[in-house]
């Protein structure tokens, strides 16, 4: 069955905040957006926040209630669908009886949706027949997708005292749970690969198999790199008669948040495979679902399920947006970091927002702050910055470490701990002082900073949605850490959700960076920085191994440069940067060729 989407764009989910309320934001206008919900304690505030707000009665679910994480994230998503229905049937109403709101709802639509097709044309016929109006918002119109996120390698351990809890609470696990049992129906995406005994959970919940008409009341989206990876995951599932209903394709640098770099592989190339091979990646899933379907003696699908494909990471314009939807049969592009600077939209702090507006490409960097030892997307000048130094400039390095979602180092202790808290940091800055005397002041330095420069993400990424809606912040004071993909530097202002969606589909422009590098091109240009200072970086014996890997990676970039060439100089889109973009493409293989790198003879 064909879901219903309204819009062409997607708002994805941002750090572990930012997009938290955006479903009561903007679904009753069809947007769909994704919430994180590996935080159970915002959750729960957020939940007394708008039960407040919206007169709803609230019973506080404590630390004390048997399996309080999934309860609450039950209870906050319930919460959140109620309010999403009441608010979706009051603006439909508003729009049969307002006209203005009415133009002003036409205006921010996909210009080739039937909606607006339709309702433009009861308008232009100066037709008063609210009843057509009605018949066109129940045929065409419903509200956004209330989705969430669960990041799989953030799947801790958890204990009562010292003995460790079954797995079922761990904390992604647990997380789970709380959308399985939640009245929603709609998508969890998972990202950050592949968690096998979390995928397997699901097999616990029905609401993730088809029912007797073939529709699936829960589905799966992965976040995905790649298509290799997409074939393995979504098999993996398929074995478990689990449908896997989008993969959504993010750019390996070119995003906000945790960037998983691929091996080489552009995003240009890797949307092609895709769509080359869409078919066999379900006709692969199918088989396998219908085998275990008919195991599990569970309702087989007559026909093949719904796959969807979509991509995210840098997207600016609306002539991108449109080119990547047509050319690789895209179901829906994904728009995040400029969403940072809607305040309807998204939930941020006004000097964290205006920092964003104002930062420019030198301001954007990937750091080493995330305990979880992946790069990260930072911005300079956030207000973390300022505290952690201040800690460190005290001797006091390290985070208090209150919520320990990332606990998962067992080096010092088997419950884990944290590589931000003070207690980890403690532990190594003490192991370094033991051998100070063997080293260079350089390399001490080197070193104390590679410890003390992990953040306290649990709480950095959660204070903005605090200091927005004025909840009280409790304990050390850590800032707020922001995520946001480099392509925000090319948008340098607050603006409403209305001009931003009209940015989207070409109604409107809100960017007046005029030398932004095409998406496809500034993702290269990651690419290419990446691997020299990968190279620049490397202290290690550089053997026969690591040069086969850099070299790959090599071929990978000039092959994705290949593949851009013959693109660009065929598509009917882009002809206005065409000459530059070309110009760029031979400058970045230059730039590659440049690169050399040789395994140390071995005596």
């Amino acid at each position: 069955m064909k879901t219903k989407q309204l819009h062409t764009f997607h708002i994805p989910v941002m750090g572990l905040s930012y997009t938290i309320d955006s479903p009561i934001r903007v679904a009753h206008y069809g947007i769909s957006s994704v919430i994180a919900i590996t935080d159970d304690e915002i959750l729960e505030k957020l939940r007394a926040f708008y039960c407040d707000k919206f007169n709803i009665p609230y019973l506080e679910i404590t630390q004390k209630t048997i399996d309080y994480r999934a309860k609450r994230i039950t209870a906050y998503l319930n919460m959140v669908n109620d309010t999403v229905k009441e608010k979706f049937q009051n603006f439909k109403n508003e729009l049969l009886e307002n006209k203005t709101s009415l133009e002003n709802f036409i205006s921010v639509l996909p210009n080739t949706s039937d909606l607006k097709i339709n309702l433009e044309k009861v308008i232009n016929e100066g037709s008063t027949i609210k009843k057509n109006i009605q018949n066109f918002l129940e045929d065409y119109f419903s509200p956004g997708s209330i989705d969430v996120n669960i990041m799989t390698k953030v799947d801790k351990d958890n204990f009562k005292n010292d003995t460790q809890l079954p797995v079922e609470f761990n904390d992604a696990h647990a997380s789970l749970r709380g959308f399985a049992q939640s009245e929603l129906n709609s998508s969890v995406v998972f990202s950050a690969g592949m968690n096998p005994r979390l995928f397997s959970y699901i097999e616990n919940f029905k609401d993730f198999f088809p029912d007797a008409h073939g529709n699936l009341k829960k589905k799966i989206i992965l976040k995905v790199s790649d298509y290799r990876s997409a074939l393995i995951q979504g098999n993996f599932l398929a074995k478990k008669g689990l449908w896997v209903s989008e993969y959504r394709i993010e750019s390996g640098l070119n995003c906000g948040g945790h960037a998983f770099a691929t091996d080489g592989y552009l995003m240009g190339p890797i949307l092609e495979e895709f769509k080359e091979k869409k078919d066999q990646l379900i006709q692969s899933a199918q088989e396998l679902l219908i085998k275990a379907l008919t195991l599990k003696e569970l309702h087989v699908p007559t026909e093949p399920m719904e796959l969807k494909i979509t991509a995210q990471g840098g997207i600016g314009t609306a002539e991108e947006h449109d080119f990547l939807l047509e050319h690789y049969n895209l179901d829906s592009v994904g728009w995040g970091s400029p969403f940072l600077l809607v305040p309807e939209a998204t939930s941020l702090d006004k000097e964290t927002r205006n920092i964003l507006a104002k930062a420019k490409e030198d301001d954007f960097y990937l750091s080493n702050i995330s305990p979880l030892g992946v790069p990260f997307n930072s911005v300079k000048g956030v207000s973390n910055d300022f505290w952690k130094q201040k800690r460190i400039d005290q001797n006091k390095a390290g985070s208090s470490c209150p919520k320990r979602l990332l606990a998962l180092n067992k080096e010092y202790d088997h419950k884990g701990l944290c590589t931000a808290s003070k207690k980890f940091q403690d532990i190594k800055l003490d192991e370094l002082k033991a051998i100070e005397k063997d080293l260079t002041p350089t390399e001490i330095d080197k070193r104390k900073n590679a410890i003390t420069e992990k953040s306290c993400l649990c709480v950095g990424l959660v204070n903005a949605a605090y200091l927005e809606n004025d909840i009280e912040i409790k304990g050390q004071q850590q800032g707020v850490v922001i995520c946001p993909g480099p392509n925000l530097a090319y948008f340098d202002k607050e603006v409403s959700l209305a001009e931003m969606v009209r940015h989207i589909y070409g109604n409107g422009n809100i960017m007046t960076d005029k030398n932004r590098p095409h998406v496809f091109v500034k993702e290269l240009k990651m690419y290419v920085e990446y691997l020299k200072k990968e190279i620049s970086d490397f202290s290690g014996e550089i053997t026969a191994g690591q040069t086969k890997k850099w070299n790959s990676f090599k071929s990978n970039l000039l092959a994705g440069i290949d593949y851009y060439q013959n693109l660009f100089s065929s598509t009917k889109y882009f002809k206005d940067v065409q000459q530059d973009v070309q110009r760029q493409l031979t400058q970045y293989r230059k730039e590659l060729a440049q690169i050399e790198f040789f395994a140390l003879e071995m005596a």
